[in-house]
């Protein structure tokens, strides 16, 4: 029987970035102006918010939608856009079967359609650029990672940025046109001639580890539950310390 690993609860890395409550805390109009797709399922928002204050790459906000009968819907999705995309946000959500917020995104909005939203939220997955990351993600758990792969461009950060990034096939690899040498694509189900197929093992994560920068990596996961479950355990079997992985999981 293989034993199901279960990352401690010191995987809750201290030193997490403060958000600023009272300006998280604050509903703000959204106005839809752009839509691109990604995948079959995944496509790409953008989003006039002439109020918004800024966000950290990794960091995500709270969205709503309120029908004309009053009921609303909340969610929480993950920034995509860089933190330099002054007064503009970008969320890239899948369209997840029987969804209400992601159906309606996906097969009734249009730019010009306004909604709401609040953050950014949660300082705990956030990369403010100041240290080396690696990067793990799985499907949709790729969006906040992609925020910190596009300020780390902008920027033209000098501190190693590394990304690994696990799809079912090359069709569903979310960013695909936009990566680059720092990202590594691992294909679970059909890959390219030539690509193996099958899921993230030691193999793609070892040579990582051994190549430490100064200070080491901190690593950022986000996946399913068992995606960052599997992720968090290679990283630990390489030698990352169990205190500089950090997290973000759904599902």
């Amino acid at each position: 029987m293989t034993e199901t690993f279960t990352p401690p609860t010191r995987f809750a890395v201290p030193g997490r970035i403060a958000v600023n409550e009272r300006v998280a805390g604050r509903w703000q109009t959204a106005t839809l102006t752009g839509i691109r797709r990604e995948t079959p399922h995944a496509a790409t928002f953008r989003f006039a918010v002439p109020t918004w204050s800024g966000h950290l790459p990794g960091q995500h906000l709270m969205l709503r939608l309120t029908a004309a009968d009053g009921y609303a819907a909340q969610r929480h999705y993950s920034i995509a856009s860089a933190p330099d995309d002054a007064g503009h946000v970008e969320l890239t959500l899948d369209h997840v079967a029987g969804g209400e917020v992601s159906g309606w995104f996906h097969t009734v909005a249009r730019p010009g359609d306004r909604v709401e939203v609040r953050g950014p939220l949660s300082g705990f997955f956030a990369w403010p650029g100041d240290r080396p990351a690696l990067l793990i993600g799985a499907g949709s758990g790729v969006v906040p990672l992609m925020s910190m792969v596009r300020h780390h461009r902008l920027r033209g950060l000098s501190v190693p940025l590394r990304l690994l990034v696990s799809a079912r096939g090359p069709e569903e690899l979310i960013y695909a046109r936009e990566f680059g040498a720092e990202t590594t694509p691992v294909f679970t189900r059909s890959a390219p001639r030539g690509v193996p197929v099958g899921r993230l093992t030691a193999a793609h994560v070892a040579p990582l580890l051994a190549e430490r920068p100064p200070g080491g990596w901190e690593a950022y996961v986000c996946g399913s539950n068992g995606f960052a479950e599997h992720a968090s355990r290679l990283l630990v079997q390489a030698g990352q310390p169990v205190g500089r992985i950090r997290i973000e999981r759904f599902g």
